[in-house]
Protein backbone atom coordinates (compact mmCIF):
# COMPACT_ATOMS: atom_id res chain seq x y z
CA UNK A 1 0.00 0.00 0.00
CA UNK A 2 3.14 2.26 -0.04
CA UNK A 3 2.25 5.44 -1.87
CA UNK A 4 -1.47 4.75 -1.91
CA UNK A 5 -3.97 7.57 -1.13
CA UNK A 6 -6.38 5.71 1.68
CA UNK A 7 -9.34 7.33 3.08
CA UNK A 8 -11.61 7.29 6.22
CA UNK A 9 -15.39 6.51 6.40
CA UNK A 10 -15.60 10.46 6.61
CA UNK A 11 -13.81 11.19 3.71
CA UNK A 12 -15.27 8.53 1.43
CA UNK A 13 -18.90 10.10 2.27
CA UNK A 14 -17.54 13.44 1.78
CA UNK A 15 -16.37 11.95 -1.81
CA UNK A 16 -19.42 10.39 -2.70
CA UNK A 17 -22.48 12.47 -1.23
CA UNK A 18 -23.71 9.37 1.21
CA UNK A 19 -23.84 9.30 4.91
CA UNK A 20 -21.04 7.59 6.88
CA UNK A 21 -23.63 5.29 8.32
CA UNK A 22 -24.40 3.97 4.66
CA UNK A 23 -20.51 4.06 4.36
CA UNK A 24 -20.24 2.07 7.53
CA UNK A 25 -23.43 -0.52 6.24
CA UNK A 26 -21.85 -1.49 2.57
CA UNK A 27 -17.89 -2.19 4.49
CA UNK A 28 -19.97 -4.14 7.06
CA UNK A 29 -21.61 -5.89 4.07
CA UNK A 30 -18.44 -6.52 2.37
CA UNK A 31 -19.41 -4.94 -0.76
CA UNK A 32 -16.99 -1.82 -0.23
CA UNK A 33 -13.94 -3.74 1.92
CA UNK A 34 -11.20 -1.97 3.77
CA UNK A 35 -7.70 -1.59 2.37
CA UNK A 36 -6.20 -1.56 5.83
CA UNK A 37 -6.33 0.16 9.17
CA UNK A 38 -4.94 3.23 10.96
CA UNK A 39 -2.79 3.29 13.77
CA UNK A 40 -5.68 3.61 16.05
CA UNK A 41 -7.46 0.78 14.79
CA UNK A 42 -10.05 2.73 12.08
CA UNK A 43 -11.01 1.49 8.87
CA UNK A 44 -9.16 3.00 5.67
CA UNK A 45 -9.95 2.63 1.91
CA UNK A 46 -7.97 2.67 -1.14
CA UNK A 47 -9.20 4.73 -4.45
CA UNK A 48 -11.23 2.12 -5.61
CA UNK A 49 -13.55 2.54 -2.75
CA UNK A 50 -14.92 5.36 -4.33
CA UNK A 51 -15.58 4.29 -7.81
CA UNK A 52 -17.31 0.99 -5.93
CA UNK A 53 -19.86 3.27 -3.64
CA UNK A 54 -20.57 5.18 -6.89
CA UNK A 55 -21.48 2.02 -8.75
CA UNK A 56 -22.94 0.90 -5.78
CA UNK A 57 -25.24 3.87 -5.73
CA UNK A 58 -26.26 4.17 -9.06
CA UNK A 59 -27.26 0.46 -8.87
CA UNK A 60 -29.40 0.91 -5.50
CA UNK A 61 -31.03 3.89 -6.84
CA UNK A 62 -32.39 1.54 -10.10
CA UNK A 63 -33.27 -0.83 -7.47
CA UNK A 64 -30.69 -3.66 -7.80
CA UNK A 65 -30.38 -6.02 -4.47
CA UNK A 66 -27.69 -5.96 -2.59
CA UNK A 67 -26.57 -9.64 -2.82
CA UNK A 68 -26.77 -8.75 -6.86
CA UNK A 69 -24.62 -5.70 -6.07
CA UNK A 70 -21.95 -7.86 -4.18
CA UNK A 71 -21.76 -10.17 -7.03
CA UNK A 72 -20.72 -7.26 -9.67
CA UNK A 73 -18.07 -5.78 -7.53
CA UNK A 74 -16.58 -8.74 -6.62
CA UNK A 75 -16.83 -9.59 -10.45
CA UNK A 76 -19.18 -12.96 -9.82
CA UNK A 77 -21.03 -12.16 -12.89
CA UNK A 78 -21.20 -8.88 -15.57
CA UNK A 79 -22.76 -5.76 -14.78
CA UNK A 80 -24.65 -6.23 -17.74
CA UNK A 81 -26.00 -9.53 -16.63
CA UNK A 82 -27.45 -7.85 -13.97
CA UNK A 83 -28.62 -4.82 -15.64
CA UNK A 84 -30.42 -7.53 -17.82
CA UNK A 85 -32.00 -9.63 -15.23
CA UNK A 86 -33.06 -6.54 -13.38
CA UNK A 87 -34.47 -5.24 -16.24
CA UNK A 88 -36.52 -7.87 -16.45
CA UNK A 89 -37.64 -7.86 -13.53
CA UNK A 90 -39.04 -4.49 -14.23
CA UNK A 91 -40.72 -5.59 -16.99
CA UNK A 92 -43.05 -7.57 -14.56
CA UNK A 93 -43.72 -5.25 -12.32
CA UNK A 94 -44.44 -2.76 -14.99
CA UNK A 95 -47.07 -4.67 -16.07
CA UNK A 96 -48.44 -5.36 -12.92
CA UNK A 97 -48.68 -1.70 -12.30
CA UNK A 98 -50.35 -0.77 -15.31
CA UNK A 99 -52.94 -3.24 -14.46
CA UNK A 100 -53.48 -2.20 -10.80
CA UNK A 101 -53.41 1.59 -12.64
CA UNK A 102 -56.15 0.76 -14.93
CA UNK A 103 -58.71 -1.01 -12.08
CA UNK A 104 -58.40 2.03 -10.12
CA UNK A 105 -58.62 4.36 -13.09
CA UNK A 106 -61.90 2.20 -14.30
CA UNK A 107 -63.37 2.15 -10.79
CA UNK A 108 -62.55 5.97 -9.98
CA UNK A 109 -64.83 6.82 -13.12
CA UNK A 110 -67.76 4.28 -12.43
CA UNK A 111 -68.05 4.72 -8.51
CA UNK A 112 -67.97 0.93 -8.84
CA UNK A 113 -68.62 -1.31 -5.71
CA UNK A 114 -66.45 -3.63 -3.68
CA UNK A 115 -67.95 -5.93 -5.81
CA UNK A 116 -67.13 -4.48 -9.40
CA UNK A 117 -63.61 -3.74 -8.23
CA UNK A 118 -62.81 -7.43 -7.28
CA UNK A 119 -63.98 -8.60 -10.49
CA UNK A 120 -62.14 -5.80 -12.44
CA UNK A 121 -59.09 -6.80 -10.65
CA UNK A 122 -59.62 -10.62 -11.58
CA UNK A 123 -60.34 -9.90 -14.84
CA UNK A 124 -57.16 -7.60 -15.51
CA UNK A 125 -54.98 -10.19 -13.70
CA UNK A 126 -55.89 -12.86 -16.37
CA UNK A 127 -53.02 -15.21 -17.62
CA UNK A 128 -52.72 -14.95 -21.45
CA UNK A 129 -54.69 -18.36 -21.35
CA UNK A 130 -57.39 -17.63 -19.69
CA UNK A 131 -58.28 -14.52 -21.74
CA UNK A 132 -57.62 -16.99 -24.61
CA UNK A 133 -60.51 -19.21 -23.37
CA UNK A 134 -62.97 -16.28 -21.78
CA UNK A 135 -62.70 -14.43 -25.55
CA UNK A 136 -63.11 -18.66 -27.40
CA UNK A 137 -66.30 -18.85 -25.26
CA UNK A 138 -67.59 -15.54 -26.43
CA UNK A 139 -67.39 -15.87 -29.94
CA UNK A 140 -67.66 -19.71 -30.05
CA UNK A 141 -71.31 -18.32 -28.04
CA UNK A 142 -72.27 -15.55 -30.70
CA UNK A 143 -71.02 -17.64 -33.68
CA UNK A 144 -72.81 -21.44 -32.31
CA UNK A 145 -73.76 -23.19 -35.40
CA UNK A 146 -71.68 -20.76 -38.12
CA UNK A 147 -68.82 -22.36 -38.07
CA UNK A 148 -69.56 -24.01 -41.86
CA UNK A 149 -70.23 -20.26 -42.94
CA UNK A 150 -67.20 -19.01 -45.66
CA UNK A 151 -67.17 -15.48 -43.96
CA UNK A 152 -66.82 -17.42 -40.22
CA UNK A 153 -62.94 -17.29 -39.93
CA UNK A 154 -62.48 -13.36 -41.24
CA UNK A 155 -65.59 -12.13 -39.43
CA UNK A 156 -63.81 -14.05 -35.96
CA UNK A 157 -60.79 -12.76 -36.72
CA UNK A 158 -61.92 -9.10 -36.71
CA UNK A 159 -63.83 -9.31 -33.78
CA UNK A 160 -60.89 -11.03 -31.96
CA UNK A 161 -59.18 -8.96 -29.02
CA UNK A 162 -55.67 -9.09 -28.95
CA UNK A 163 -54.00 -7.70 -25.69
CA UNK A 164 -49.99 -6.72 -26.31
CA UNK A 165 -47.58 -8.15 -24.22
CA UNK A 166 -46.81 -5.01 -22.83
CA UNK A 167 -50.41 -3.28 -23.06
CA UNK A 168 -50.99 0.57 -22.44
CA UNK A 169 -53.03 1.15 -19.23
CA UNK A 170 -55.99 2.31 -22.04
CA UNK A 171 -55.59 -0.87 -23.28
CA UNK A 172 -55.71 -2.61 -20.33
CA UNK A 173 -58.84 -0.80 -19.02
CA UNK A 174 -60.84 -1.26 -22.56
CA UNK A 175 -59.95 -5.14 -22.02
CA UNK A 176 -61.31 -5.08 -18.17
CA UNK A 177 -64.76 -3.19 -19.98
CA UNK A 178 -64.48 -5.73 -22.98
CA UNK A 179 -64.30 -9.01 -20.19
CA UNK A 180 -67.19 -7.54 -18.59
CA UNK A 181 -69.08 -7.04 -22.17
CA UNK A 182 -68.12 -10.78 -22.74
CA UNK A 183 -70.04 -11.95 -19.71
CA UNK A 184 -73.19 -9.86 -20.19
CA UNK A 185 -75.51 -12.35 -21.24
CA UNK A 186 -78.08 -10.07 -22.79
CA UNK A 187 -75.37 -9.11 -25.22
CA UNK A 188 -74.04 -12.23 -25.98
CA UNK A 189 -77.73 -13.14 -27.38
CA UNK A 190 -78.28 -9.77 -29.08
CA UNK A 191 -74.77 -10.53 -31.04
CA UNK A 192 -76.19 -13.94 -32.07
CA UNK A 193 -78.97 -12.81 -33.71
CA UNK A 194 -77.14 -10.04 -35.59
CA UNK A 195 -74.03 -12.97 -36.64
CA UNK A 196 -77.20 -14.59 -38.03
CA UNK A 197 -78.44 -12.17 -39.53
CA UNK A 198 -75.24 -12.09 -40.86
CA UNK A 199 -74.91 -15.46 -42.45
CA UNK A 200 -77.82 -14.86 -44.31
CA UNK A 201 -77.07 -11.11 -45.95
CA UNK A 202 -74.87 -12.32 -48.10
CA UNK A 203 -75.43 -12.57 -51.61
CA UNK A 204 -73.63 -14.97 -54.07
CA UNK A 205 -73.70 -12.13 -56.33
CA UNK A 206 -75.06 -8.30 -56.56
CA UNK A 207 -75.49 -6.09 -59.57
CA UNK A 208 -76.28 -2.60 -57.17
CA UNK A 209 -72.13 -2.85 -56.49
CA UNK A 210 -73.23 -1.84 -52.97
CA UNK A 211 -71.52 -4.31 -50.32
CA UNK A 212 -72.59 -7.28 -49.29
CA UNK A 213 -72.70 -6.74 -45.72
CA UNK A 214 -75.83 -5.05 -44.61
CA UNK A 215 -74.32 -3.11 -41.92
CA UNK A 216 -71.35 -1.89 -44.62
CA UNK A 217 -73.92 -1.09 -47.05
CA UNK A 218 -76.01 0.91 -44.65
CA UNK A 219 -72.42 2.83 -43.86
CA UNK A 220 -71.46 2.84 -47.58
CA UNK A 221 -75.16 4.80 -48.66
CA UNK A 222 -76.10 6.75 -45.74
CA UNK A 223 -72.91 8.73 -44.38
CA UNK A 224 -72.40 10.76 -47.67
CA UNK A 225 -76.75 11.84 -47.01
CA UNK A 226 -75.70 12.62 -43.31
CA UNK A 227 -72.74 14.86 -44.73
CA UNK A 228 -74.04 17.05 -46.46
CA UNK A 229 -77.46 17.54 -44.21
CA UNK A 230 -80.41 15.21 -46.36
CA UNK A 231 -83.71 14.87 -44.44
CA UNK A 232 -84.35 11.29 -44.52
CA UNK A 233 -88.03 12.17 -45.50
CA UNK A 234 -87.16 14.68 -47.88
CA UNK A 235 -87.59 13.11 -51.64
CA UNK A 236 -83.57 13.57 -51.81
CA UNK A 237 -83.65 10.56 -49.49
CA UNK A 238 -85.57 8.38 -52.25
CA UNK A 239 -82.64 7.22 -53.86
CA UNK A 240 -81.01 5.80 -51.24
CA UNK A 241 -83.70 4.33 -49.75
CA UNK A 242 -84.61 2.40 -53.07
CA UNK A 243 -81.00 1.12 -53.42
CA UNK A 244 -80.88 -0.18 -49.70
CA UNK A 245 -84.19 -1.98 -50.27
CA UNK A 246 -83.54 -3.26 -53.67
CA UNK A 247 -80.04 -4.35 -52.33
CA UNK A 248 -81.93 -6.36 -49.31
CA UNK A 249 -84.23 -8.09 -51.65
CA UNK A 250 -81.51 -9.64 -53.62
CA UNK A 251 -80.23 -10.42 -50.47
CA UNK A 252 -83.04 -12.31 -49.13
CA UNK A 253 -84.37 -13.27 -52.49
CA UNK A 254 -87.95 -11.52 -51.77
CA UNK A 255 -89.82 -9.06 -53.82
CA UNK A 256 -89.37 -5.53 -53.01
CA UNK A 257 -92.33 -4.60 -51.56
CA UNK A 258 -93.92 -2.44 -48.17
CA UNK A 259 -93.60 -6.14 -46.30
CA UNK A 260 -89.76 -5.91 -46.69
CA UNK A 261 -89.33 -2.38 -46.04
CA UNK A 262 -91.13 -3.57 -42.65
CA UNK A 263 -88.45 -6.66 -42.22
CA UNK A 264 -85.56 -4.44 -43.33
CA UNK A 265 -86.54 -1.41 -40.98
CA UNK A 266 -86.92 -4.04 -38.06
CA UNK A 267 -83.75 -5.85 -38.57
CA UNK A 268 -82.22 -2.40 -38.67
CA UNK A 269 -82.96 -1.54 -35.62
CA UNK A 270 -82.22 -4.71 -34.00
CA UNK A 271 -78.52 -3.97 -35.09
CA UNK A 272 -78.79 -0.62 -33.72
CA UNK A 273 -77.16 -1.55 -30.10
CA UNK A 274 -75.14 0.82 -28.27
CA UNK A 275 -73.06 -2.39 -26.84
CA UNK A 276 -72.02 -3.87 -30.67
CA UNK A 277 -70.34 0.05 -31.50
CA UNK A 278 -68.63 -0.26 -28.08
CA UNK A 279 -67.50 -3.82 -28.26
CA UNK A 280 -65.49 -2.24 -31.49
CA UNK A 281 -64.38 0.94 -30.04
CA UNK A 282 -62.46 -0.57 -27.20
CA UNK A 283 -61.82 -3.72 -29.83
CA UNK A 284 -60.23 -0.88 -31.74
CA UNK A 285 -58.43 0.57 -28.59
CA UNK A 286 -56.77 -2.97 -27.14
CA UNK A 287 -55.82 -3.58 -31.24
CA UNK A 288 -54.09 -0.58 -31.66
CA UNK A 289 -56.56 -0.62 -34.39
CA UNK A 290 -57.80 3.28 -35.95
CA UNK A 291 -61.06 4.22 -34.02
CA UNK A 292 -64.37 2.50 -35.83
CA UNK A 293 -67.10 4.82 -37.11
CA UNK A 294 -70.40 4.81 -34.94
CA UNK A 295 -72.94 2.56 -37.20
CA UNK A 296 -75.54 4.45 -34.64
CA UNK A 297 -76.26 7.72 -37.32
CA UNK A 298 -76.30 5.73 -40.42
CA UNK A 299 -79.16 3.24 -38.52
CA UNK A 300 -81.26 5.59 -37.23
CA UNK A 301 -81.15 7.79 -40.48
CA UNK A 302 -82.23 4.82 -42.75
CA UNK A 303 -84.88 3.64 -40.02
CA UNK A 304 -86.81 6.62 -39.90
CA UNK A 305 -86.13 6.92 -43.83
CA UNK A 306 -87.96 3.88 -44.18
CA UNK A 307 -90.72 4.20 -41.42
CA UNK A 308 -92.16 7.17 -43.19
CA UNK A 309 -92.47 5.74 -46.41
CA UNK A 310 -94.35 2.33 -44.76
CA UNK A 311 -98.20 2.97 -45.68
Amino acid sequence: MDGETLYSIGDLARRTGLTVKTVRFYSDEGIVPPAGRSPSGYRLYGTDAVARLGLVRTLRELGVDLASIRKVVDREVSLPEVAAAHADALDVQIRVLRLRRAVLTAVAKRGSTPEELDLMHQLAKLSEAERRRLVDDFLGSVFDGLRDHPAFAAVVRSMTPELPESPEAEQVEAWVELAELFQDTDFRSTMRGMARDLATDRASGDATGLPRILADAVRAQVTPALTVGIDPASPEADPIVSALTAHYAHIVGLPDDPALQRRLAARLEGMDDPRRDRYLQLLAVINGWPAPESLAPPLAWIVRALRVRMP
